[in-house]
């Protein structure tokens, strides 16, 4: 039997380093992905407000029109950075602050595709749509973080309390 003399981290650092380039390529679909809040065209910013408050876990509404095509997002940033300046209305239509067409992704791209968007785009919140612009879902930071964990149990759950803390000898009776 060889017993293992370096840190716990090479081990799990290693095993990252091996696996997440593969994981990086799989496609949208294998994350669980969130039902988006969505509104109609013509929704007040505070209906928004209140949608956003409701559900407790985005940061963005998305407009959509009757067939769940997507028109634009809202996210807090938008609103808290005009209600900041003091130049928003609570009581105008979503159109007003929304970003129009939106960068979107479909099931078929990437986790690294979302990656980047997150990281150049500075998005939160993915949406992702099929081939008739219809949204379909959002993907989120922690949706991709929580998919990169569960891939990696026995490195996760064998990791010490505390990263700093060495092993000097097997543990066990």
């Amino acid at each position: 039997m060889t017993h293992y003399t370096g840190e716990v981290s090479d081990i799990t650092e290693a095993a990252v380093a091996r696996r997440v380039p593969s994981l990086t390529e799989e496609r949208l679909r294998v994350l669980s992905r969130r039902q988006p809040v969505t509104v109609l065209p013509g929704t007040r910013l505070a209906d928004c407000v209140r949608a956003i408050q409701r559900t407790g876990t985005g940061d963005s509404v998305f407009v959509c029109d009757g067939d769940g095509r997507l028109l634009g997002v809202l996210t807090e940033r938008d609103i808290f950075g005009q209600i900041v300046g003091g130049r928003v209305d609570l009581s105008q239509p979503v159109e007003s602050l929304m970003t129009t067409d939106p960068h979107t992704l479909d099931l078929d791209d990437t986790i690294r595709d979302a990656i980047v968007l997150m990281r150049t785009g500075r998005y939160r919140n993915v949406p992702i749509v099929d081939d008739a612009s219809r949204l379909v879902g959002v993907v989120r930071q922690a949706d991709i973080i929580k998919y990169l964990a569960e891939s990696f149990p026995e490195e996760l759950l064998n990791l010490p309390p505390r990263l700093h803390q060495r092993m000097k000898a097997a543990e066990g009776g």
